[in-house]
């Protein structure tokens, strides 16, 4: 069984997907996440994925799945920012390596930085 294969049913669990018409689609779309996963990652997945990467290609797909009309999407449509939350938290996870420690390296310094000022509570 494919990676691809592998990973459907958990992006159709996570977008609460009970039909099987939008499958096609669907495995394009994690095709690219996985994808995005490897670029960012410089590594190549053939049939597993650790756990925070397998995450970020499921929040990824879906992500793509629920904006292909070219809105935001998802549960927090109405937010102006909710894009881009999803490509920071994706990013922050797939900067995690398997032993649960950030590689801060991987994630651009001044975005951290912008998002640590817009979500700080000082």
């Amino acid at each position: 069984m494919t990676l691809t294969e592998k990973l459907l049913p958990k992006v159709k669990a996570n977008l609460i997907l009970q039909h099987d018409e939008d499958d096609k689609l669907t495995r394009g779309y994690i095709r690219a996440a996985v994808g995005y996963a490897e670029s960012y990652q410089k590594r190549k997945y053939r049939t597993k994925l650790p756990p925070t990467t397998e995450q970020a290609v499921i929040m990824l797909s879906s992500h793509f799945y629920e904006s292909r009309d070219g809105s935001t999407g998802g549960f927090f449509a109405d937010a102006a920012a909710a894009g881009e939350l999803v490509w920071e938290t994706v990013n922050r996870l797939l900067a995690t390596d398997n032993n649960g420690k950030c590689e801060m390296g991987l994630i651009e310094k001044s975005k951290y930085r912008h998002s640590q000022e817009r979500y700080s509570t000082n």
